[in-house]
């Protein structure tokens, strides 16, 4: 009877969620922004909020806006017209990472950013999410894959344009990848540290960041990263 059950519920809904899965149809999972922030309707007011410089924030949003000037929705490329647009800011992104056993179904993590408010009676997190910029088939022992912190999750509507289109975007810092990407064999650890130089922030599409990261701080601005908490990327690899 459970069965029948949920292959009716999974029939009527298209998605069937249970102890913090999710089922799909065709459709494919989406991530989700939610805890949106009061009072930050703006780029100004978003850099208030994260105690980012403007000039840093700007900076990235005309990279960001070059490299998807081919999309649907592209963002204005003229600084005055970026700082005008409507901004919506948010506390945590729900993202669909594939079952290890059953393709199907999503194990739904939670990356948290709320920058210095407590969250949920204990304090700030900030939380380090796993993210995928290029394709699978790139080379090194993560495929692309890197790590970095959150900054801030938000949505910038193009107001200028008839489409009126929404960009979903991640603020992030970046941590660079040590030892050539190579993992540790016996414990499953890859070593992550600071940048010393180039970018140190970006800015990327939600659908970049493909899951949270279990990220260990061992002094002098390096951090090792458990990749075996993520069974199904980790099985792929090896």
């Amino acid at each position: 009877m459970r069965l029948r059950t949920v292959d009716f519920l999974f029939k009527a809904e298209n998605v069937v969620a249970i102890e913090g899965t999710r089922r799909e149809t065709a459709a494919g999972p989406r991530r989700i922004l939610k805890g949106r922030m009061k009072h930050v309707s703006t780029l100004t007011e978003l850099c208030r909020t994260c105690n980012i410089d403007y000039g840093d924030i700007m900076e990235e949003m005309l990279r960001f806006t070059k490299q998807t000037v081919a999309d649907v929705y592209p963002l204005s490329s003229h600084p005055t017209e970026l700082g005008l647009l409507p901004v919506e800011q948010f506390t945590h992104l729900e993202i669909p990472v594939a079952d290890f056993q059953e393709t199907d179904v999503f194990q739904i993590h939670r990356a948290r950013n709320t920058r210095t408010m407590a969250c949920h009676s204990g304090g700030p997190r900030n939380d380090w999410v796993w993210i995928q910029p290029g394709g699978q088939d790139s080379y090194g022992d993560l495929r692309g894959r890197g790590v970095a912190q959150l900054l801030a999750l938000f949505k910038i509507r193009n107001v200028f344009s008839e489409a009126a289109g929404v960009r979903r975007i991640a603020l992030l810092r970046v941590l660079d990848r040590i030892n050539s990407d190579r993992f540790h064999l016996a414990s499953g650890h890859i070593q992550v540290g600071k940048r010393r130089s180039g970018r140190v922030m970006r800015k990327v599409d939600i659908g970049t960041v493909i899951g949270q990261a279990h990220v260990i701080p061992t002094g002098e601005g390096q951090f090792i990263v458990n990749h075996r908490i993520d069974l199904r990327t980790f099985n792929e690899i090896y």
